[in-house]
């Protein structure tokens, strides 16, 4: 299996798993528990916040969730929640991931006010419309730091240069730029943000929202006030043991994962853009993630084209994993205006550190071979299927 949808999720690194295992057999303490074994426990959680502070270069709290969705909602609700004396209006954009903007809509069930900002072409949000949507009620602005479907980057710096200008929290969903590409939270100004650790080499189910020192959050869960009284129930230390794995190894490897990824996809780019006719890039062309590559193929339907692909070996998805069961159009591709016909032919290729150029120019041959195979049958085979 050639595997190329590292944004829904990425293989458990061994190194990870190794220090991981300790804590699902022998090392089972309670991290709440005063004896030994809790100890223990608890000073592997500590050693895991640090490390995160460290890839993120962060001073404020860092809270352990059951993921990023749960991060998401932490950020989102519990800043609405705590500062609802003060105002009732949120801003977001409309690219966001559903942990996002599911949060959001359920706040304006609630009498919250929130702006949708729109995004251009390339799915970039616009500075002039964030400003001009700040009012004096605004108590939250939301926007991902990249986009999990096209892989846009946004300018996180000037979002952050208006919203202490106006003196707005600032949270955003991390999710698919850490370990990735550096991400420094002092440097650009980040109030709150959402990591996830099985989106960087770590385990399922475990993810930690990071809150700047003097930010109040009201909890969205009640019981035993564990982390910080903001966030209860138990604690997965096996899967925080391995998120702080990961973001060490994250931090030590970024330059050279970085630099790996994107070679393999401007390989990946390259090749089928000059190779397959009627294909294009979506998302910003500069300014994105070094492992996102999504394309529209015209007159061709995305759902058969990833069918294709896994018959021939090959993982792939059309957009997020998170709500592909739901078999709707995609909201990302829809707000930076592609046309029916682009938004049913797209494909999202996504690599990762285990990726060769020969799975890359594997998949480059089974692809352009598959895509004119699919135009045969398409509806708009005498558009796009002639003259390939």
């Amino acid at each position: 299996m050639i595997y190329l949808d590292n944004a829904a999720t990425t293989p458990l690194l061994d190194e990870v798993l190794n220090e991981m295992l300790p804590y699902l057999k022998e090392n089972y303490g309670n991290p709440s528990s005063i004896h030994k074994l809790g100890r223990q426990a608890n000073n592997a959680l500590e050693l895991a916040r640090k490390r995160i502070t460290r890839l993120i270069n962060s001073q404020g709290k860092v809270v352990f969730t059951s993921g990023a969705t749960e991060a998401n909602n932490l950020a989102v609700k519990g800043l609405a929640y705590s500062m609802h004396d003060k105002g009732d209006h949120i801003i977001t954009s409309s690219v966001e991931h559903e942990a996002v903007l599911e949060p959001c809509r359920k706040l304006e069930s609630e009498g919250f006010k929130v702006t949708y900002l729109p995004v251009d072409r390339h799915g970039m949000v616009d500075l002039d419309a964030l400003e001009h949507s700040i009012d004096e009620k605004t108590i939250l602005v939301s926007i991902m730091f990249a986009n999990n479907e096209v892989g846009t980057i946004q300018p996180i710096k000037g979002i952050t240069k208006i919203t202490h200008k106006h003196n707005v929290p600032f949270h955003t969903d991390a999710v698919q730029a850490v370990g990735k590409i550096p991400v420094d939270v002092k440097e650009l100004g980040i109030d709150l943000i959402t990591l996830s650790a099985h989106k960087m080499y770590g385990p399922k189910g475990v993810g930690a929202l990071c809150i700047s020192s003097g930010l109040k959050i009201e909890p969205i869960l009640h019981g035993g006030g564990q982390e910080d009284e903001i966030r209860s129930g138990t604690q997965n230390v096996a899967g925080i043991v391995g998120m702080g794995k990961a973001a060490e190894v994250a931090l030590q490897k970024i330059d050279a994962y970085s630099s790996q990824v994107k070679n393999l996809r401007d390989l990946l780019v390259g090749s089928v853009l000059k190779d397959i006719m009627h294909s294009k890039l979506n998302g910003h062309p500069t300014e994105r993630l070094p492992n996102n590559a999504h394309f529209t193929f015209l007159g061709v339907n995305g759902e058969d084209l990833i069918i294709k692909l896994d018959e021939n070996g090959i993982a792939a998805s059309t957009g997020s994993a998170c709500s592909v069961q739901k078999q709707k159009a995609s909201h990302v591709l829809k707000a930076m205006g592609l046309s029916h016909e682009e938004i049913t032919g797209s494909l999202r290729l996504t690599l990762g550190i285990q990726n060769t150029t020969q799975e890359v120019e594997q998949t480059i041959t089974n692809l352009n071979k598959i895509v004119r195979e699919l135009r045969k049958f398409s509806p708009y085979k005498l558009k796009y299927a002639m003259n390939q």
